[in-house]
C-alpha cells in the first residue's frame, strides 16, 4: 500500500463523509425533538436528487447557462423536499405523537415505502444521468487528484453544517428548538408553539437532504428511485455512531464512516465496501450504544 493510495482514499472518504454527515443531521435532528427514527428521510434525498435533475435537465434545454441551472434546481429541490418533510411530519407523524414508540417507527417505514412509489409513478424506474453542471476534470493537488465538483462538495458541506450549528446556538428559533427538544411541556408552557418548532425541523432536515441528494447525484453521476435507501441507512449508520440527537455526533460520525469506507477498499475489493457501515453500527452498537460523543441518558417515562 503506497502512500499515495492512502492519501487519495482519505481525500475520498472526507467527500463522502461530508455528505453522509449532511443527511445524518437529518435524522438526528428529527431524533433529538420527537424521539423518532425518521427512516424516510433517505426517499426525501431521493426526491431531492431527481427534482434537482430534471429541473437541471429542462432549464439547461431552454438554453440557461450550467451554473444558474444548478442554482435553480438546487433551491426547486430544496422547496419540494421541505414541503414534502412538513407534509410527511402533518399527516403521519403528529397524531401518532404520544402513540407508543413502535407505531410512529413501523410508520416512518412505510412512508419510506410511499414515498419511493410515488418517485416511481412521478418520474419512473430508470436510471437517470445528472448532467455535468460542474467540471470534473481530475486536479492534481500534490499526492492526490480531485474534481471542483468534489471540492464544492466538502466546503458547501462544510459550510452548511456551520450554518446549521449557528442556527440551533445562536439565534431565538435555535433556541426554541432546543428548548423543545429538552421538554415539549414546559416548552409550550413558555409560549413556544411546539408544532411550528417541529414542522420548522422536518423543513430544514429535508431542505439539507434536497442539498445531499444533488451532492450525492452529481458525484456519481446518476439518479434513481432506490438511491436513498443504502444511503439512509449510512446516514442513520454515522447519527448513531456520532450519538444520535448530537449535532456534532452527526457530523463526526459522517466523516468517520466516509473514511472507514475509502480506506477500507485498499484492503477489499469495491463490492464490499458497504459492509463497512454496517460493521462499524454493529461495533458502535455493542461497545458503545451512546455513540462517540453521546451520553448515557435515563429512559424517559
Amino acid at each position: 500500500m503506497s502512500i499515495e493510495v492512502l492519501l487519495q482514499q482519505v481525500v475520498n472518504g472526507l467527500v463522502v463523509g461530508s455528505v453522509y454527515a449532511l443527511v445524518a443531521l437529518g435524522y438526528t435532528m428529527v431524533y433529538g425533538i420527537l424521539q423518532l427514527i425518521n427512516f424516510a428521510h433517505g426517499d426525501i434525498v431521493m426526491i431531492g436528487a431527481l427534482t434537482a435533475l430534471f429541473t437541471a435537465s429542462a432549464l439547461l434545454g431552454a438554453g440557461v447557462p450550467p451554473i444558474l441551472a444548478l442554482v435553480i434546481s438546487i433551491f426547486v429541490a430544496m422547496l419540494v423536499c421541505a414541503i414534502v418533510g412538513v407534509t410527511t411530519e402533518r399527516l403521519a407523524y403528529r397524531p401518532l405523537r404520544n402513540a407508543p414508540r413502535l407505531a410512529p417507527l413501523i410508520t416512518a417505514i412505510g412512508v419510506s415505502i410511499l414515498l419511493q412509489q410515488v418517485a416511481i409513478l412521478v418520474f419512473g424506474r430508470n436510471y437517470f444521468s445528472f448532467p455535468e453542471l460542474i467540471s470534473k476534470t481530475p486536479i492534481a493537488l500534490g499526492l492526490v487528484t480531485i474534481t471542483l465538483n468534489e471540492i464544492l462538495i466538502f466546503v458547501a458541506s462544510v459550510a452548511l453544517m456551520a450554518g446549521l450549528l449557528w442556527l440551533v446556538h445562536r439565534t431565538k428559533i435555535g433556541t426554541a428548538m432546543r428548548a423543545t427538544a429538552e421538554n415539549q411541556k414546559v416548552a409550550g408552557l413558555m409560549g413556544i408553539d411546539i408544532n411550528r418548532i417541529i414542522a420548522f425541523t422536518f423543513a430544514i432536515g429535508s431542505a439539507l437532504g434536497a442539498i445531499a441528494g444533488v451532492m450525492v447525484a452529481s458525484n456519481y453521476g446518476q439518479a434513481h428511485y432506490f438511491m436513498g435507501f443504502m444511503l439512509g441507512l449510512k446516514a442513520f449508520t454515522a447519527a448513531v455512531m456520532g450519538g444520535i440527537g448530537n449535532l456534532w455526533g452527526a457530523m463526526i460520525g459522517g466523516l468517520i464512516l466516509g473514511l472507514v469506507e475509502n480506506v477500507g477498499l485498499i484492503f477489499v475489493r469495491g463490492d464490499y465496501k458497504d459492509i463497512f457501515a454496517f460493521i462499524v453500527l454493529v461495533l458502535v452498537l455493542i461497545f458503545r450504544p451512546q455513540g462517540l460523543v453521546g451520553e448515557r441518558v435515563a429512559e424517559r417515562a
